[in-house]
């Protein structure tokens, strides 16, 4: 187990130094550079600033050494400064990761908190109108674009109703709300669909109808045993789901102006 362990994360590393050489090499092939950025900023540049520039950002140098120095800072923390706010990219990207993750955790409470029992009740009443409900739901949910979502969201207890914050981070938890709730729904989606099939796995089981037949409550042999055996993919599902909401907190961030890291990554784009 130890040296599967110690196998998976070595092939990590390496995975992850070949995405970043890819990554770096074609942002490298792109056109422009920070050079040129400089340059469309203050056209005054003589030839001699122009080449100290170049020399100053390793731009006369190969993209392997430049790939190698950037690592190497890497390792030792160094981002680099922004060329726009003068702050240390590292200082940047701290300051907006905790709004980030509080989002995802509230995503995660959210999700788990509907998707369990939502899942539980579908599957135990599977093929009637409670489960058929719950899935056109489910469906309705993971077909739905995130952005919409939120755009609605704002338009019905922003706009319409005007009992919670359209965006922005400067009213608490009365403007966490909405971000959660849209990011939240995402999650649930999913997480449902996957609890219903993996109950229905387990629900007509040889131990559970044991169980039953020992006089065992219903609920303690839904919770106990049923979703006890069933907690491995569903759990699997949470954390595939908890990822791609990471990923998309980009979108979600920039519709309610949330000040993280996916917000943060867009304005750095733009």
């Amino acid at each position: 187990m130890v040296r599967f362990i110690i196998k998976r994360l070595l092939l990590l590393v390496l995975v992850i130094i070949a995405v970043s050489f890819i990554v770096f090499t074609l942002m490298d092939l792109a056109p422009g550079d920070a050079v040129s950025s400089i340059m469309a900023q203050d056209g005054k540049l003589s030839i001699e600033d122009i080449a100290a520039l170049r020399e100053k950002y390793n731009l006369d140098r190969t993209v392997f050494y430049r790939y190698g120095v950037y690592m190497l800072n890497l390792l030792q923390g160094d981002l680099g400064v922004s060329d726009v706010t003068g702050i240390g990219v590292w200082d940047l990207y701290i300051s907006r990761l905790p709004y980030t993750l509080i989002l995802s955790l509230g995503a995660l409470v959210i999700g788990a908190g509907l998707s369990i029992p939502i899942g539980i009740g579908a599957a135990k009443r599977a093929g009637k109108l409670a489960d058929n409900l719950a899935t056109s739901f489910t469906l309705i949910g993971m077909s739905m674009p995130s952005f919409w979502l939120g755009i609605l969201l704002i338009l019905l207890f922003s706009y319409y109703l005007p009992w919670l914050p359209a965006g922005g981070a400067t009213q608490g938890i009365r403007s966490f709300v909405l971000p959660a709730i849209c990011s939240g729904m995402m999650f649930m989606s999913t997480s449902t669909r996957q609890t219903r099939s993996s109950m229905l796995e387990v629900l007509n089981a040889d131990y559970l109808r044991t169980a039953r037949s020992k006089g065992v409550p219903e609920k303690t042999v839904i919770r106990r045993h049923a979703l006890g055996n069933a907690w491995i993919p569903i759990l699997t599902t949470m954390g595939t789901s908890l990822s791609s909401s990471l990923a998309g907190a980009a979108v979600i961030e920039s519709v309610f102006a949330w000040p993280g890291i996916g917000r943060m990554t867009v304005e750095a784009v733009t």
